[in-house]
């Protein structure tokens, strides 16, 4: 046989064992999206920085390093919310964005405020301190005015020029109880009206008496009533030496609640006619809705501090010529 010499190879059978592939995870997709978020917010963010202009930069540097200074108190770039949280500007048509006036503009109002106000106030002492000297020059120049310059005071206060014409025991200037204003009064006040016809200032006027008590009573014609006449009187003769009638700001009667010497409450000096040429300040203070330091009068009797009214006619019975009236 021909294929009996040939010796029988043997058959090698290969038998693969297939098996399923090892658990690798998902983690690795999460990191790369992680790594994707993160590029894109980083050229974003360079993008951002690229187009924003420098007084923006300037706020967001501001806020990182003190944030609540700057939420609280504003600056450049911050915006003007009145909110804790900062935007919200008055003019986001700027240049550089949200913009606030800012401390420094603030600061810089109210020096200017402040600068003028003292400007004012220094024209304004100025104008007292001429007033007061032509009022001086007038009464020394004027001989008749001169006899009685030891009743005319000058002084100036936080509230103005103050003019007081004090009574003197031989020379009073009202006649006793009334408000009949004497002659050299008269003149004093004519004199004092025509200097006072060009000052800008507001004047006040406010008619005094001593403690001494009318023989009447309370419920008559008392100190209030007659402080208050006298004060009319007295407004009537400024402004019949030429003062305008509305640079009068108050015309109030105070009867002896302010006395001049309250050691002696029936001393002559404590029946006066006071004149208040007003600073701008003391003005305001008796602005309506200002609250008042003046003693209001008894409800029983109470003064009309603008009246214009003839003075009230005094009975016979209740004058200063009865012992124990008032002054």
């Amino acid at each position: 046989m021909a294929g009996a010499g040939k010796k029988l190879q043997p058959i090698i059978i290969k038998r693969i064992k297939k098996s399923g592939h090892s658990a690798h995870g998902g983690a690795w997709k999460i990191a790369y999206a992680d790594f994707v978020t993160a590029m894109m917010a980083f050229f974003l963010l360079m993008w951002l920085l690229g187009s924003t202009a420098k007084g923006e930069l300037d706020g967001i540097a501001s806020y990182f390093q003190s944030p609540v200074k700057v939420s609280l108190m504003g600056g450049p770039g911050t915006g003007n919310s009145s909110s804790i949280l900062p935007g919200g500007g008055r003019d986001l048509s700027k240049a550089f964005g949200q913009m606030d006036s800012g401390d420094k503009e603030r600061a810089a109002k109210v020096m200017g405020a402040q600068m003028a106000q003292e400007a004012k106030a220094r024209q304004e002492a100025a104008r007292l301190d001429a007033l007061e000297e032509k009022i001086a020059a007038i009464i020394q120049s004027n001989p008749r005015l001169a006899e009685y310059g030891s009743q005319i005071q000058l002084e100036k206060t936080t509230d103005g020029l103050h003019i007081q014409i004090v009574d003197q025991q031989n020379r009073p200037m009202f006649d006793t109880g009334s408000s009949l204003v004497k002659p050299y009064m008269s003149e004093i006040l004519r004199e004092i009206g025509a200097a006072l016809r060009d000052v800008d200032n507001r004047i006040a006027l406010a008619g005094h008496t001593d403690a001494t008590p009318y023989g009447s009573g309370e419920r008559g014609y008392s100190n209030w009533e007659l402080s208050a006449d006298r004060a009319n009187a007295s407004r009537r003769e400024l402004i019949s030496g030429g003062l305008p009638d509305d640079k009068l700001r108050r015309v109030e009667g105070l009867a002896s609640s302010r006395l001049l010497r309250p050691e002696t409450p029936t001393d002559p000096i404590n029946r006066r006619i006071s004149i208040v040429v007003m600073t701008q300040a003391a003005e305001d203070r008796m602005a309506p809705g200002a609250v008042s330091a003046v003693v209001a009068p008894p409800a029983s009797a109470p003064p009309d501090e603008t009246s214009t009214a003839p003075s009230l006619q005094i009975p016979a019975d209740v004058t200063k010529t009865t012992p124990g009236s008032g002054g």
